[in-house]
């Protein structure tokens, strides 16, 4: 198998994200938060980022970040919001190299620390994360103030 490329999504990936981004939401679609993220990933002055990986001249697999402040730190904070990997390019260490590019950039810029939420039941997603991160004992809260 070919190596992994990973490097930051273009305006021209559109076509080839969209795939990936509706495996993510598994296939529910909301097309105004569809264009909106995209923009967003797009917009440079926007602090939403995103790589692909390429595998086999095909884009395998997505990250999406979110650069914050905090105030634990003075350097910004980045959340990993997303990874998704397509299943026919799974246990292929697509994942992992996304985000070990992701911690990559976040070394060189100077982030503060990179961290991510996962659901206790993918058990793929928990073994990578296991592996490279350090685990904490939190419960996740939320309160939802849309309709």
């Amino acid at each position: 198998m070919s190596s992994i490329v990973i490097r930051p999504l273009e305006q021209n990936d559109f076509p080839n994200w969209l795939p990936l981004w509706d495996g993510n939401n598994l296939g529910q679609r909301d097309e105004a938060v569809t264009s909106s993220t995209w923009a967003r990933l797009m917009d440079d002055g926007y602090p939403v980022g995103g790589l692909c990986a390429l595998l086999q001249g095909e884009m395998a697999g997505l990250v999406h970040y979110i650069l914050h402040p905090t105030t634990g730190a003075i350097a910004e904070a980045c959340y990993m919001q997303d990874v998704f990997v397509a299943p026919e390019y799974r246990r292929c260490g697509v994942a992992r190299a996304l985000v070990r590019e992701l911690e990559a950039l976040g070394r060189k810029a100077g982030w503060s620390r990179l961290y991510w939420l996962a659901d206790a039941d993918n058990h793929a997603a928990q073994a990578l994360y296991k592996s490279i991160g350090v685990k904490m004992n939190f419960n996740l809260f939320i309160q939802p103030l849309t309709v």
